[in-house]
C-alpha cells in the first residue's frame, strides 16, 4: 500500500516579463520519503522552492499541501509546512528557548502545548543542552540545528530545506544527515542542494532542474542501476576505426582516448563486450585492454545539465 501524498505540484510556472524561470514542473512527494531537489546555480530551484512554500506567487500551476490548495486556502496549507531557507530566520540575541517559543507562538501552537512543543524540538534536533545559551554565540552547526527545529516545531506534514549543511564541518554534517533521515520517517522532506553525495546518502529520490525544467526524476535504486558500468575503455594493437566501432551492436557512441585506446558507451542492459571480442579476433585488431567504467551522479548531473540538448541527455541517462 502507497502512502499518502503529502506534496502535489502540477505544471507549475513562473515567468518575470518574458523570461520563464520555471517551466511547467510537476511532482509529488509522499509521506516518510526524502526528495533531493537538484540544480545548477541560476536553474530554477530556489524560485520553485519560494513558489511551493507560498512565499512566491507561480504565473500557473497548482501546489497541492496535506490535500489543501496552497493558492485558495494559504494559511491552513502553510500550517502543514516547515521551512528552513538558505539563511536561517535566527534572532542571534535570544536565547534557544526564547526563540523555539516565539516560534511556536507564531505557529499558533496552544500556550499549554509550548513546553511540550519545545521539548520535542529540542530532543529531535539534539538541542537539550543549549536551551539557555544565545543564538549567537552557538556554533554554526548548532545554529542549522535551531533553523531545523523551528521548521518542524509545530510538526507540520511537510518540511522543506534549503542548503541546510553548508559552512558545516564533517561531523556536523554527519549529524544533521542524520536528523534529515530521521526526520524522514515522519514527514514529507523536500532538500535542496548542490553536494551530490548527500543525496545519494539520505535521499529516496532525486530531481534534476536545468534551465527552469525537470530533466530527471528518478529513484536512489534507479541511479545506482544506472551507476552501474555504461562504459568500457578500450584498447587496441592495431586499432580500428571510429566507424568500425560505431557499427558494432549496442554501441552508443565512440570517444578517442589516444592513438591505440578508445571509450565506447552502450545503454547499461546491452553491454557489448562480446561483439568487441568477437570483432577484435576476426580482425585482428590485436584487444589488449577492456576495462569497465562507471558512471557517478556528478557524471549524470553534468550531462543533464551542461548538455546544449537537453533531450538528448536525458535519453542518455534515463532509466528503463
Amino acid at each position: 500500500m502507497e502512502k499518502e501524498i503529502l506534496v502535489q505540484v502540477d505544471g507549475l510556472s513562473r515567468y518575470y516579463g518574458q523570461h520563464c524561470a520555471v517551466n511547467d514542473i510537476s511532482f509529488e512527494v509522499r509521506r516518510g520519503e526524502v526528495m533531493g531537489f537538484l540544480g545548477p546555480n541560476g536553474a530554477g530551484k530556489s524560485t520553485a522552492m519560494k513558489i511551493i512554500t507560498g512565499n512566491l506567487a507561480p504565473s500557473s500551476g497548482r501546489i497541492i499541501i496535506n490535500g489543501v490548495d496552497l493558492l485558495d486556502r494559504p494559511k491552513q496549507a502553510k500550517a502543514a509546512l516547515g521551512y528552513l531557507p538558505d539563511q536561517p530566520p535566527l534572532y542571534r540575541e535570544l536565547t534557544v528557548d526564547e526563540y523555539l517559543t516565539f516560534c511556536a507562538r507564531i505557529n499558533r501552537i496552544l500556550p499549554k502545548a509550548v513546553s511540550a512543543a519545545l521539548d520535542n524540538a529540542k530532543q529531535r534536533c539534539g538541542l537539550e543542552q543549549v536551551g539557555r545559551r544565545l543564538i549567537g554565540n552557538l556554533s554554526k552547526g548548532y545554529q542549522q540545528r535551531v533553523g531545523i527545529a523551528q521548521a518542524i516545531i509545530h510538526s507540520p506534514d511537510v518540511v522543506i530545506l534549503d542548503e541546510p549543511t553548508v559552512g558545516l564541518d564533517p561531523i556536523q554534517i554527519r549529524e544533521i544527515r542524520s536528523l534529515i533521515r530521521e526526520l524522514g520517517g515522519d514527514h514529507s522532506v523536500i532538500l535542496s542542494t548542490h553536494i551530490l553525495p548527500e543525496v545519494q546518502a539520505i535521499c529516496d529520490r532525486v530531481q534534476i532542474i536545468n534551465d527552469g525544467q525537470l530533466v530527471l526524476t528518478e529513484t536512489i535504486q534507479g541511479l545506482e542501476h544506472k551507476m552501474q558500468a555504461s562504459n568500457l575503455k578500450v584498447g587496441f594493437r592495431s586499432p580500428p576505426s571510429a566507424e568500425q566501432l560505431s557499427a558494432l551492436p549496442d554501441v552508443v557512441e565512440v570517444e578517442p582516448l589516444g592513438s591505440q585506446y578508445w571509450r565506447i558507451h552502450y545503454h547499461p542492459d546491452h553491454n557489448p563486450v562480446d561483439f568487441i571480442v568477437k570483432e577484435s579476433v576476426k580482425q585482428d585488431w590485436g584487444l589488449y585492454e577492456l576495462t569497465p567504467e562507471k558512471m557517478s551522479l556528478e557524471d549524470i548531473f553534468v550531462n543533464l545539465t551542461c548538455s546544449e540538448n537537453h533531450e538528448t541527455s536525458v535519453q542518455a541517462v534515463a532509466i528503463p
